[in-house]
């Protein structure tokens, strides 16, 4: 590999094809460990405009599950053996993490994957203006990494949940001229 990075040539080359089963598979979830699950219910839900689809507790375990995407809350199924079928046939969801008692500790936080050891990146939320979802943040005090503006990729955002983890926030149509 160069300096330059992997050349197209060589990311297509290192792309095979998948066995067919694969065919049907799909990015359903991305899990994220919060540390006060209500704080981040009211982030993912009121500032990002998702919906909670459905919640599990492992009382045995300590910890509880909420899944969260971009459903119409009306299309939830109301019977838990369906509801549970249909969450997990949904694609790209958030599933937040809590393990029972982190809130109440002080010193207790999630690596974010940003800073030394680096690993996990961010998540990317779609919307239709940058800049008046940006907007709408501001006015709800959650905190940027970047703003529209700064930097040299313009017209693209960071932001943070309450926990750190970064989010991305874009509009498709402004990627062809980021990215070109």
């Amino acid at each position: 590999m160069s300096d330059k990075g992997l050349s197209d040539e060589a990311a297509t080359s290192a792309c095979k094809d998948g066995d067919p089963i694969t065919k049907d598979f799909m990015m359903q979830q991305t899990m994220l460990r919060v540390k006060d699950p209500a704080k981040s219910l009211e982030f993912y839900t009121k500032i990002l405009g998702m919906t909670l689809l459905q919640k599990f507790d492992f009382p045995a375990m300590r910890f509880s599950l909420f899944f969260l995407g971009y459903e119409d809350k009306k299309e939830i199924p109301t019977a838990v053996q369906e509801k549970t079928a249909w969450t997990f046939s949904r694609r790209a969801t958030i599933e937040l993490t809590h393990n029972w008692g982190s809130e109440a500790d002080e010193s207790h936080s999630y690596h974010n994957g940003n800073s030394d050891p680096r690993g996990f990146g961010h998540i990317g939320i779609a919307v239709p203006d940058v800049y008046a979802a940006c907007k709408l943040f501001e006015e709800q005090g959650v905190t940027f990494v970047k703003k529209p503006d700064d930097g040299k990729m313009k017209g693209l955002a960071f932001i943070q949940d309450p926990d750190g983890y970064w989010i991305e926030i874009l509009s498709p149509n402004n990627m062809v001229s980021i990215t070109s």
